[in-house]
């Protein structure tokens, strides 16, 4: 689902994401990017370990989002589409 348009964001989100990878390998886990909507949210996936973690909460807002978001600041949001939530 991720357009062309969205080609060269796509290459940077990946870049940051780089980042994080290796500390969700430790766990058995990584992530995957979905997409990058046209209002500029990224939708990913938790693979692994990540996707039934009590953690991937938090380590979405404190590791994911926020290092998205410091690299590219016109990326609005990032949101799971899998992965543990809180009911």
């Amino acid at each position: 689902m991720i357009t062309t348009d969205h080609s060269e964001l796509l290459d940077k989100v990946n870049s940051a994401l780089d980042e994080i990878r290796p500390h969700l390998a430790v766990d058995g886990g990584n992530i995957e990017i979905v997409e990058i909507t046209d209002d500029l949210i990224v939708r990913i996936k938790w693979l692994g370990n990540c996707e039934h973690c009590s953690m991937s909460t938090m380590t979405m807002r404190a590791g994911v989002e926020q290092t998205i978001k410091s690299k590219l600041p016109e990326i609005k949001g990032v949101e799971a589409l899998n992965g543990y939530f809180e009911e």
